[in-house]
């Protein structure tokens, strides 16, 4: 009897494997930017960045993320 219900429990866990691996979402890249400025002085270049990235379609926290 315990032989059935490893070969059952292993069985499930085969089946089961592939759907859990499929439901893991991708990671969201991230650009890094490095600056010897401070951010007061860097805003209108952080500015310039997001929106050239959000016209080319990446949206901060949504699918790209700015560190």
């Amino acid at each position: 009897m315990r032989r059935r219900e490893f070969m059952t429990l292993l069985g499930g866990a085969g089946v089961s494997w592939p759907l859990a691996a499929r439901a893991q979402q991708p990671a969201l890249p991230v650009i890094g930017v490095l600056s010897g400025r401070s951010l007061d002085d860097s805003k209108e270049f952080v500015a310039a960045l997001r929106q050239g990235l959000n016209e080319a379609g990446f949206f901060e926290h949504r699918n790209v993320a700015i560190e």
